[in-house]
């Protein structure tokens, strides 16, 4: 069953944290992965006292279409088994790449609404199952780092952030780097939802996908996206009505989009004229250093027009 309100406007349920000894599925949704990158950071997570799993498709590649890890059925079957498996605590993204949308409508979301909320993280094209754990199942959710990327595997800060968010989710409640700027100066709470806004554009007209904004903070990112090709997917939001409602937005990193003046002229042009608060360069997303930011919680955006520091303060733990 998909949750009736197609919108952000109510918080959703929080799993509870992890801890040393939590055993923690990886998966692979979307693209295939790099094996020598996967065991460095299987390598982390054990550093960290988890005892990971790895999915029986993971280590696999579409046998015709070498952009999927597997098959459809095979990737789908990974994530609802970790999901439905009681020992299993956290089910973690090994990267995104493409091929979520293949194999979302394939998960039965009866059964991973049944089993109840667990640590999930991911971004780029994990935006995807996000958005399917928020409005099918009503769980929030990390954008955050996956296992087998660069940003994990390289980015001291981006690790630390994501384990100090997994084991102690109220010592990160207020997020943002110092490069955070307002676009739009202002102040605005609600729900935060989001991610890859090329993949929320994708989701317009998808069975299940938000019809609105109301009550949500969004937070975008993106990369390899033109300027142009920005301009279009965020038109497309507005034109849908994804957008009517949004209190306010945190943009992340454009990485490969382009001369980022020409991005925030971008921003600027679609999302100024909604008369909210925007917050740029948070830093989230694709970037070398990639903030893990709750999905689902309530937070308040703060963008001081005094040129003052813009944070999004997060109203609750993550996770409990």
């Amino acid at each position: 069953m998909i949750r009736e309100d197609h919108g952000p406007a109510a918080a959703l349920a929080r799993p509870p944290r992890l801890r040393p000894g939590s055993r923690v599925a990886v998966v692979a949704p979307s693209g295939p992965v790099p094996a020598d990158r996967l065991e460095e950071g299987l390598a982390f997570l054990r550093d960290w006292g988890l005892e990971p799993v790895v999915g029986a498709h993971v280590r696999t590649v579409h046998p015709e279409l070498d952009y999927l890890a597997g098959s459809d059925a095979g990737r789908a079957e990974d994530l609802e088994r970790a999901w439905c498996d009681p020992s299993v605590e956290a089910v973690l993204c090994a990267r995104g790449g493409y091929g979520a949308h293949r194999m979302v409508d394939l998960v039965d979301w009866a059964a991973v609404r049944a089993a109840g909320p667990k640590v999930f993280v991911g971004y780029s094209d994990i935006t995807v199952l996000h958005e399917a754990l928020a409005l099918r199942a009503g769980f929030a959710t990390l954008h955050g780092p996956m296992v087998a990327t660069e940003a994990f595997l390289k980015d001291a800060a981006t690790r630390e952030h994501l384990r100090a968010t997994l084991f102690a989710p109220e010592t990160v409640t207020t997020l943002g780097l110092e490069s955070a700027g307002a676009l739009v100066p202002g102040r605005a709470r609600g729900v935060l939802y989001g991610g890859c806004v090329s993949l929320l554009a994708a989701g317009t007209g998808a069975p299940g996908g938000r019809t609105h904004a109301r009550g949500g903070l969004l937070v975008i990112e993106d990369t390899g996206e033109e300027p142009y090709r920005l301009d279009g997917i965020l038109t497309r939001l507005l034109r849908s009505g994804a957008l009517a409602g949004v209190a306010g937005v945190a943009c992340g990193s454009w990485q490969e989009c382009g001369p980022y003046e020409k991005i925030r002229a971008v921003l600027a042009d679609r999302l100024g004229p909604l008369g909210i608060p925007v917050v740029e360069e948070l830093g989230f997303g694709h970037g070398p250093t990639a903030l893990t930011i709750p999905l689902g919680v309530p937070a308040t955006l703060d963008a001081p027009a005094d040129g003052g520091r813009c944070t999004l303060t997060v109203e609750a733990p993550a996770l409990r």
